[in-house]
């Protein structure tokens, strides 16, 4: 009997499901050089992001939610 495979543990930490199943995930450019980013962007970059669908079918097959290959 195939076994499942296994989950990429660095897209786990990266990413979440919601409930409906979309992919969300934090943006990038939030770690340093802060000083000369305005506090718009800064606020912008706190809030999470939803993948668009092509992208998110790559992270559900790294993620093993459902999709083979």
């Amino acid at each position: 009997m195939p076994k499942p495979g296994k989950t990429n543990r660095s897209m786990k930490k990266r990413f979440k499901v919601t409930g409906t199943g979309k992919i969300k995930h934090y943006r990038s450019m939030h770690s340093h050089y802060m000083m000369k980013k305005s506090k718009r962007r800064k606020r912008a970059l706190r809030v999470p992001a939803v993948l668009t669908s092509r992208e998110a079918t790559h992270i559900r097959r790294g993620l093993l939610l459902g999709l083979k290959g």
